[in-house]
Protein backbone atom coordinates (compact mmCIF):
# COMPACT_ATOMS: atom_id res chain seq x y z
CA UNK A 1 0.00 0.00 0.00
CA UNK A 2 1.28 3.48 -0.86
CA UNK A 3 2.30 5.66 2.05
CA UNK A 4 -0.19 8.42 2.87
CA UNK A 5 2.58 10.95 3.60
CA UNK A 6 5.54 12.14 1.54
CA UNK A 7 8.20 14.43 2.93
CA UNK A 8 10.39 16.36 0.51
CA UNK A 9 13.50 17.34 2.43
CA UNK A 10 16.91 18.90 1.83
CA UNK A 11 15.45 21.61 -0.41
CA UNK A 12 18.13 24.23 -0.83
CA UNK A 13 15.74 26.86 -2.19
CA UNK A 14 11.99 26.32 -1.85
CA UNK A 15 10.22 28.80 -4.14
CA UNK A 16 6.70 28.62 -2.75
CA UNK A 17 5.18 31.59 -4.65
CA UNK A 18 2.95 31.85 -1.57
CA UNK A 19 0.94 35.01 -1.15
CA UNK A 20 -2.55 36.49 -1.21
CA UNK A 21 -5.43 34.50 -2.65
CA UNK A 22 -5.39 36.53 -5.87
CA UNK A 23 -3.30 36.94 -9.00
CA UNK A 24 -0.05 38.79 -8.42
CA UNK A 25 0.24 42.37 -9.63
CA UNK A 26 2.77 45.18 -9.35
CA UNK A 27 5.55 44.56 -6.86
CA UNK A 28 3.76 41.39 -5.71
CA UNK A 29 4.59 39.78 -9.04
CA UNK A 30 8.22 39.55 -7.97
CA UNK A 31 7.62 38.21 -4.46
CA UNK A 32 8.22 34.46 -4.52
CA UNK A 33 7.97 33.39 -0.88
CA UNK A 34 11.41 31.75 -0.93
CA UNK A 35 12.32 29.43 1.95
CA UNK A 36 15.96 28.41 2.37
CA UNK A 37 16.72 24.90 3.67
CA UNK A 38 13.09 24.04 3.16
CA UNK A 39 10.80 21.04 3.28
CA UNK A 40 7.36 20.04 1.99
CA UNK A 41 5.01 17.60 3.67
CA UNK A 42 2.44 16.04 1.38
CA UNK A 43 -0.60 14.09 2.59
CA UNK A 44 -2.22 12.14 -0.21
CA UNK A 45 -2.18 14.53 -3.15
CA UNK A 46 -2.25 17.72 -1.05
CA UNK A 47 0.37 19.86 0.60
CA UNK A 48 -0.06 19.76 4.37
CA UNK A 49 2.96 21.82 5.46
CA UNK A 50 5.57 24.12 3.91
CA UNK A 51 8.54 25.69 5.66
CA UNK A 52 12.05 25.32 6.94
CA UNK A 53 13.08 21.74 7.58
CA UNK A 54 14.22 22.71 11.08
CA UNK A 55 10.64 23.77 11.85
CA UNK A 56 8.89 20.83 10.16
CA UNK A 57 11.05 17.86 11.05
CA UNK A 58 9.16 17.19 14.27
CA UNK A 59 5.80 16.93 12.45
CA UNK A 60 6.95 14.59 9.67
CA UNK A 61 5.39 11.17 10.43
CA UNK A 62 7.85 8.34 10.95
CA UNK A 63 6.15 6.32 8.20
CA UNK A 64 6.39 9.12 5.61
CA UNK A 65 8.13 8.35 2.33
CA UNK A 66 11.13 10.66 2.03
CA UNK A 67 12.22 12.42 -1.16
CA UNK A 68 15.69 13.96 -0.98
CA UNK A 69 15.88 17.15 -3.07
CA UNK A 70 19.69 17.09 -2.74
CA UNK A 71 19.94 20.78 -1.94
CA UNK A 72 18.29 21.81 -5.20
CA UNK A 73 15.61 24.35 -6.08
CA UNK A 74 11.93 23.39 -5.86
CA UNK A 75 9.18 25.40 -7.58
CA UNK A 76 5.51 24.88 -8.42
CA UNK A 77 4.83 23.05 -11.67
CA UNK A 78 4.36 25.31 -14.67
CA UNK A 79 0.87 26.22 -15.82
CA UNK A 80 0.66 26.78 -19.58
CA UNK A 81 -2.52 28.82 -20.10
CA UNK A 82 -2.58 29.00 -23.91
CA UNK A 83 -1.85 26.04 -26.20
CA UNK A 84 -3.12 24.54 -29.42
CA UNK A 85 -2.09 21.07 -28.33
CA UNK A 86 -4.23 18.91 -30.63
CA UNK A 87 -3.41 18.86 -34.33
CA UNK A 88 -2.27 16.52 -37.09
CA UNK A 89 0.91 16.85 -39.11
CA UNK A 90 3.17 19.88 -39.05
CA UNK A 91 4.00 23.00 -41.06
CA UNK A 92 7.75 22.61 -41.42
CA UNK A 93 7.51 23.66 -45.08
CA UNK A 94 5.99 26.99 -44.03
CA UNK A 95 8.78 27.42 -41.50
CA UNK A 96 11.15 27.23 -44.44
CA UNK A 97 9.00 29.68 -46.44
CA UNK A 98 9.09 32.23 -43.63
CA UNK A 99 12.88 31.94 -43.48
CA UNK A 100 12.89 32.79 -47.20
CA UNK A 101 10.83 35.91 -46.52
CA UNK A 102 7.14 34.97 -46.72
CA UNK A 103 4.96 36.51 -44.02
CA UNK A 104 2.43 34.71 -41.84
CA UNK A 105 -0.37 36.63 -43.60
CA UNK A 106 0.95 35.80 -47.09
CA UNK A 107 1.13 32.11 -46.29
CA UNK A 108 -2.42 32.17 -44.91
CA UNK A 109 -3.73 34.01 -47.99
CA UNK A 110 -2.23 31.31 -50.21
CA UNK A 111 -4.19 28.58 -48.44
CA UNK A 112 -1.50 27.64 -45.95
CA UNK A 113 -1.34 28.52 -42.31
CA UNK A 114 -4.22 27.43 -40.14
CA UNK A 115 -6.12 25.98 -43.10
CA UNK A 116 -3.28 23.57 -43.87
CA UNK A 117 -3.55 22.16 -40.36
CA UNK A 118 -7.34 22.12 -40.63
CA UNK A 119 -7.16 19.81 -43.66
CA UNK A 120 -4.74 17.44 -41.94
CA UNK A 121 -6.72 17.42 -38.69
CA UNK A 122 -10.02 16.77 -40.41
CA UNK A 123 -8.47 13.75 -42.13
CA UNK A 124 -7.04 12.26 -38.92
CA UNK A 125 -8.95 9.84 -36.72
CA UNK A 126 -9.63 10.60 -33.08
CA UNK A 127 -7.11 7.98 -32.00
CA UNK A 128 -4.48 9.40 -34.35
CA UNK A 129 -5.02 12.85 -32.90
CA UNK A 130 -4.74 11.43 -29.39
CA UNK A 131 -1.37 9.87 -30.18
CA UNK A 132 -0.08 13.16 -31.60
CA UNK A 133 -1.44 15.23 -28.73
CA UNK A 134 0.01 12.83 -26.17
CA UNK A 135 3.43 13.31 -27.76
CA UNK A 136 3.09 17.09 -27.51
CA UNK A 137 1.84 16.81 -23.93
CA UNK A 138 4.83 14.67 -22.99
CA UNK A 139 7.25 17.26 -24.35
CA UNK A 140 5.63 19.79 -22.04
CA UNK A 141 5.56 17.44 -19.07
CA UNK A 142 9.26 16.70 -19.40
CA UNK A 143 9.93 20.43 -19.17
CA UNK A 144 7.85 20.80 -16.02
CA UNK A 145 4.35 21.72 -17.24
CA UNK A 146 1.82 20.06 -14.94
CA UNK A 147 -1.34 21.91 -16.06
CA UNK A 148 -2.19 23.26 -19.49
CA UNK A 149 -5.05 24.77 -21.43
CA UNK A 150 -5.80 23.23 -24.85
CA UNK A 151 -7.92 24.69 -27.63
CA UNK A 152 -9.80 23.18 -30.52
CA UNK A 153 -9.84 25.26 -33.68
CA UNK A 154 -8.28 23.04 -36.34
CA UNK A 155 -11.59 21.48 -37.29
CA UNK A 156 -13.88 24.41 -38.07
CA UNK A 157 -16.71 21.97 -38.64
CA UNK A 158 -18.92 20.21 -36.11
CA UNK A 159 -17.40 16.74 -36.45
CA UNK A 160 -13.75 17.74 -36.14
CA UNK A 161 -14.21 20.36 -33.43
CA UNK A 162 -16.02 17.77 -31.31
CA UNK A 163 -13.35 15.20 -32.15
CA UNK A 164 -10.62 17.54 -30.92
CA UNK A 165 -12.48 18.33 -27.72
CA UNK A 166 -12.99 14.61 -27.07
CA UNK A 167 -9.22 14.11 -27.45
CA UNK A 168 -8.64 16.87 -24.89
CA UNK A 169 -11.09 15.18 -22.53
CA UNK A 170 -9.36 11.82 -22.95
CA UNK A 171 -5.93 13.36 -22.31
CA UNK A 172 -7.19 15.00 -19.14
CA UNK A 173 -8.76 11.75 -17.95
CA UNK A 174 -5.59 9.72 -18.47
CA UNK A 175 -3.36 12.25 -16.66
CA UNK A 176 -0.98 13.03 -15.19
CA UNK A 177 -1.20 16.54 -16.68
CA UNK A 178 -4.41 18.46 -16.01
CA UNK A 179 -5.79 19.68 -19.37
CA UNK A 180 -8.37 22.50 -19.45
CA UNK A 181 -10.53 22.53 -22.62
CA UNK A 182 -11.33 25.60 -24.74
CA UNK A 183 -13.53 25.78 -27.83
CA UNK A 184 -11.91 27.84 -30.62
CA UNK A 185 -14.44 27.39 -33.39
CA UNK A 186 -13.80 30.99 -34.43
CA UNK A 187 -10.14 30.45 -35.33
CA UNK A 188 -10.49 31.32 -39.01
CA UNK A 189 -13.17 30.98 -41.69
CA UNK A 190 -12.95 27.52 -43.32
CA UNK A 191 -12.71 27.32 -47.11
CA UNK A 192 -16.23 26.01 -47.60
CA UNK A 193 -17.55 29.22 -45.98
CA UNK A 194 -15.09 31.59 -47.69
CA UNK A 195 -17.92 33.49 -49.42
CA UNK A 196 -20.39 33.00 -46.56
CA UNK A 197 -18.67 34.49 -43.52
CA UNK A 198 -21.90 35.50 -41.82
CA UNK A 199 -23.24 31.96 -42.16
CA UNK A 200 -20.11 30.54 -40.53
CA UNK A 201 -20.39 32.97 -37.62
CA UNK A 202 -24.03 31.93 -37.26
CA UNK A 203 -23.03 28.24 -37.29
CA UNK A 204 -20.44 28.74 -34.54
CA UNK A 205 -22.74 30.94 -32.44
CA UNK A 206 -26.05 29.10 -32.82
CA UNK A 207 -25.06 25.47 -33.42
CA UNK A 208 -21.53 24.63 -32.34
CA UNK A 209 -21.34 26.60 -29.09
CA UNK A 210 -24.67 25.38 -27.67
CA UNK A 211 -23.79 21.77 -28.56
CA UNK A 212 -20.35 21.95 -26.94
CA UNK A 213 -21.69 23.70 -23.84
CA UNK A 214 -24.53 21.20 -23.39
CA UNK A 215 -22.09 18.29 -23.74
CA UNK A 216 -19.69 19.79 -21.20
CA UNK A 217 -16.79 19.52 -23.64
CA UNK A 218 -15.31 22.96 -22.94
CA UNK A 219 -14.96 25.38 -20.05
CA UNK A 220 -13.93 28.34 -22.19
CA UNK A 221 -14.66 29.77 -25.61
CA UNK A 222 -11.98 31.65 -27.53
CA UNK A 223 -12.04 33.61 -30.78
CA UNK A 224 -9.29 35.01 -32.99
CA UNK A 225 -9.99 38.69 -33.61
CA UNK A 226 -7.68 39.89 -36.36
CA UNK A 227 -7.62 41.19 -39.93
CA UNK A 228 -7.17 37.70 -41.40
CA UNK A 229 -9.50 36.02 -38.92
CA UNK A 230 -12.65 37.64 -37.46
CA UNK A 231 -13.74 41.25 -37.12
CA UNK A 232 -14.62 42.80 -33.79
CA UNK A 233 -18.33 42.54 -34.56
CA UNK A 234 -18.05 38.90 -35.67
CA UNK A 235 -16.05 38.12 -32.54
CA UNK A 236 -18.66 39.88 -30.39
CA UNK A 237 -21.40 37.66 -31.83
CA UNK A 238 -19.43 34.49 -31.11
CA UNK A 239 -18.38 35.44 -27.58
CA UNK A 240 -21.80 36.78 -26.64
CA UNK A 241 -23.28 33.41 -27.65
CA UNK A 242 -20.64 31.61 -25.60
CA UNK A 243 -21.35 33.75 -22.56
CA UNK A 244 -25.09 33.12 -22.97
CA UNK A 245 -24.39 29.38 -23.01
CA UNK A 246 -22.34 29.50 -19.80
CA UNK A 247 -18.83 29.34 -21.24
CA UNK A 248 -16.13 31.64 -19.91
CA UNK A 249 -14.31 33.79 -22.43
CA UNK A 250 -10.75 34.10 -23.75
CA UNK A 251 -9.79 36.22 -26.78
CA UNK A 252 -6.89 36.25 -29.26
CA UNK A 253 -6.46 40.02 -29.55
CA UNK A 254 -4.18 42.79 -30.84
CA UNK A 255 -1.56 40.40 -32.23
CA UNK A 256 -0.85 42.23 -35.49
CA UNK A 257 -2.85 45.46 -35.17
CA UNK A 258 -4.28 47.49 -32.33
CA UNK A 259 -8.06 47.76 -32.11
CA UNK A 260 -8.59 44.05 -32.74
CA UNK A 261 -10.34 42.60 -29.75
CA UNK A 262 -8.81 43.72 -26.46
CA UNK A 263 -11.43 46.38 -25.75
CA UNK A 264 -14.06 43.78 -26.62
CA UNK A 265 -12.51 41.43 -24.06
CA UNK A 266 -12.93 44.16 -21.45
CA UNK A 267 -16.48 44.93 -22.58
CA UNK A 268 -17.62 41.30 -22.34
CA UNK A 269 -15.75 40.46 -19.14
CA UNK A 270 -13.41 37.92 -20.70
CA UNK A 271 -11.08 36.09 -18.35
CA UNK A 272 -8.08 36.71 -20.60
CA UNK A 273 -6.93 38.69 -23.62
CA UNK A 274 -4.11 36.82 -25.31
CA UNK A 275 -1.20 38.10 -27.45
CA UNK A 276 -1.55 41.92 -27.11
CA UNK A 277 1.64 42.70 -29.01
CA UNK A 278 0.11 45.94 -30.34
CA UNK A 279 -2.04 46.92 -27.35
CA UNK A 280 -2.09 50.62 -26.49
CA UNK A 281 -1.81 52.15 -23.01
CA UNK A 282 -5.49 53.13 -23.21
CA UNK A 283 -6.47 49.54 -23.94
CA UNK A 284 -4.32 48.28 -21.06
CA UNK A 285 -6.25 50.54 -18.71
CA UNK A 286 -9.55 49.11 -20.02
CA UNK A 287 -8.27 45.58 -19.37
CA UNK A 288 -7.15 46.48 -15.86
CA UNK A 289 -10.48 48.11 -15.01
CA UNK A 290 -12.36 45.03 -16.25
CA UNK A 291 -10.10 42.55 -14.43
CA UNK A 292 -8.96 40.86 -17.66
CA UNK A 293 -5.65 39.00 -17.42
CA UNK A 294 -3.22 39.47 -20.32
CA UNK A 295 -1.73 36.20 -21.58
CA UNK A 296 1.59 37.01 -23.22
CA UNK A 297 2.95 34.68 -25.89
CA UNK A 298 6.56 35.57 -26.69
CA UNK A 299 7.10 32.26 -28.48
CA UNK A 300 4.96 33.34 -31.42
CA UNK A 301 6.82 36.65 -31.77
CA UNK A 302 10.12 34.75 -31.69
CA UNK A 303 9.06 32.01 -34.12
CA UNK A 304 7.56 34.48 -36.60
CA UNK A 305 10.81 36.47 -36.51
CA UNK A 306 8.97 39.61 -35.46
CA UNK A 307 10.31 42.34 -33.23
CA UNK A 308 7.29 43.78 -31.40
CA UNK A 309 6.79 41.89 -28.16
CA UNK A 310 3.88 42.61 -25.81
CA UNK A 311 4.52 45.69 -23.62
CA UNK A 312 4.93 43.62 -20.47
CA UNK A 313 6.62 46.30 -18.37
CA UNK A 314 3.80 48.75 -19.09
CA UNK A 315 1.33 46.05 -18.08
CA UNK A 316 3.08 45.44 -14.77
CA UNK A 317 3.23 49.17 -14.09
CA UNK A 318 -0.49 49.42 -14.91
CA UNK A 319 -1.33 46.75 -12.32
CA UNK A 320 -2.29 43.97 -14.71
CA UNK A 321 -1.98 40.32 -13.61
CA UNK A 322 0.10 39.11 -16.54
CA UNK A 323 0.45 35.48 -17.61
CA UNK A 324 3.15 33.85 -19.74
CA UNK A 325 2.24 30.90 -21.98
CA UNK A 326 3.72 29.04 -24.95
CA UNK A 327 1.00 29.38 -27.62
CA UNK A 328 2.27 25.96 -28.70
CA UNK A 329 0.95 25.32 -32.22
CA UNK A 330 2.22 23.96 -35.55
CA UNK A 331 2.51 27.31 -37.31
CA UNK A 332 3.37 30.44 -35.39
CA UNK A 333 4.79 28.93 -32.18
CA UNK A 334 6.03 25.34 -32.38
CA UNK A 335 7.55 25.90 -28.95
CA UNK A 336 6.44 23.66 -26.03
CA UNK A 337 8.89 24.93 -23.39
CA UNK A 338 7.74 27.13 -20.53
CA UNK A 339 11.33 27.75 -19.33
CA UNK A 340 12.16 29.11 -22.78
CA UNK A 341 9.10 31.39 -22.54
CA UNK A 342 10.54 32.68 -19.28
CA UNK A 343 13.87 33.38 -21.00
CA UNK A 344 12.13 35.32 -23.76
CA UNK A 345 10.02 37.20 -21.22
CA UNK A 346 13.16 38.31 -19.41
CA UNK A 347 15.34 39.14 -22.41
CA UNK A 348 12.74 40.59 -24.78
CA UNK A 349 10.03 41.90 -22.43
CA UNK A 350 12.29 42.98 -19.55
CA UNK A 351 10.57 40.97 -16.86
CA UNK A 352 12.68 39.86 -13.92
CA UNK A 353 13.12 36.11 -13.46
CA UNK A 354 10.86 36.32 -10.41
CA UNK A 355 8.11 38.12 -12.33
CA UNK A 356 8.36 35.60 -15.15
CA UNK A 357 8.04 32.69 -12.73
CA UNK A 358 4.94 34.15 -11.07
CA UNK A 359 3.41 34.74 -14.51
CA UNK A 360 4.12 31.12 -15.47
CA UNK A 361 2.65 29.61 -12.30
CA UNK A 362 0.25 31.36 -9.93
CA UNK A 363 -1.08 33.98 -12.36
CA UNK A 364 -1.56 31.36 -15.04
CA UNK A 365 -3.43 29.20 -12.55
CA UNK A 366 -5.82 32.05 -11.75
CA UNK A 367 -6.42 32.65 -15.46
CA UNK A 368 -7.76 29.07 -15.63
CA UNK A 369 -9.90 29.39 -12.49
CA UNK A 370 -7.47 27.16 -10.58
CA UNK A 371 -5.68 29.64 -8.35
CA UNK A 372 -7.00 28.01 -5.19
CA UNK A 373 -5.80 24.57 -6.36
CA UNK A 374 -2.41 24.97 -8.04
CA UNK A 375 0.23 27.51 -9.01
CA UNK A 376 1.93 27.88 -5.63
CA UNK A 377 3.19 25.58 -2.89
CA UNK A 378 0.84 26.27 0.00
CA UNK A 379 -1.06 24.22 2.54
CA UNK A 380 -4.19 22.65 1.05
CA UNK A 381 -3.16 22.95 -2.59
CA UNK A 382 -2.47 20.06 -4.92
CA UNK A 383 1.16 18.95 -4.65
CA UNK A 384 2.32 19.78 -8.17
CA UNK A 385 6.00 20.68 -7.93
CA UNK A 386 9.36 20.40 -9.64
CA UNK A 387 12.78 19.50 -8.25
CA UNK A 388 15.15 21.25 -10.61
CA UNK A 389 18.72 20.36 -11.53
CA UNK A 390 20.00 23.66 -10.10
CA UNK A 391 19.96 25.57 -6.82
CA UNK A 392 18.77 29.05 -7.87
CA UNK A 393 15.41 29.73 -9.56
CA UNK A 394 16.99 32.42 -11.75
CA UNK A 395 18.73 29.68 -13.69
CA UNK A 396 15.37 28.73 -15.22
CA UNK A 397 15.50 31.80 -17.46
CA UNK A 398 19.28 32.21 -17.49
CA UNK A 399 20.23 28.90 -19.13
CA UNK A 400 18.26 29.42 -22.33
CA UNK A 401 16.87 26.32 -24.02
CA UNK A 402 18.88 24.10 -21.70
CA UNK A 403 17.93 20.39 -21.99
CA UNK A 404 16.87 20.43 -18.34
CA UNK A 405 14.90 17.50 -16.94
CA UNK A 406 13.40 18.42 -13.59
CA UNK A 407 11.89 15.74 -11.42
CA UNK A 408 8.17 16.29 -11.91
CA UNK A 409 5.58 15.59 -9.21
CA UNK A 410 1.83 15.77 -9.84
CA UNK A 411 -0.45 15.31 -6.87
CA UNK A 412 2.56 14.32 -4.78
CA UNK A 413 3.59 11.48 -7.09
CA UNK A 414 6.68 11.55 -9.26
CA UNK A 415 5.79 11.11 -12.91
CA UNK A 416 7.76 10.50 -16.08
CA UNK A 417 7.05 10.85 -19.78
Amino acid sequence: MDCMFTAVVNIGQLVSVAGPAAPRVGEGLGELGIVEDGALLVEGDRISAVGRYADLKTVIPAEAAVVDAEGRCVTPGFVDAHTHLVFAGNRAAEFEQRIAGATYQEIAAAGGGILKTVALTRAASEDELLVAARRHRDWMLRGGTTTLEAKSGYGLDRETELKMLRVIRRLNAEGPVRVVPTLLGAHTVPPEFADRRAEYVRFVSEELIPHVAAAGLAQYCDAFCDDHAFTVEETRAVLAAAKWNGLKLRVHAEQFRSGTGADLAAELGAVTADHLETATCETLEHLRAAGVQPVLLPGSVFALNMTQYPPARKMVEAGLAIVIATDFNPGSSPVPSMPFMMSLACVEMRLSPAEALSAATINAAYSLGLGSEIGSLERGKQADFLIHEFTDYRELAYFMAAPARPRVFVGGREVSS
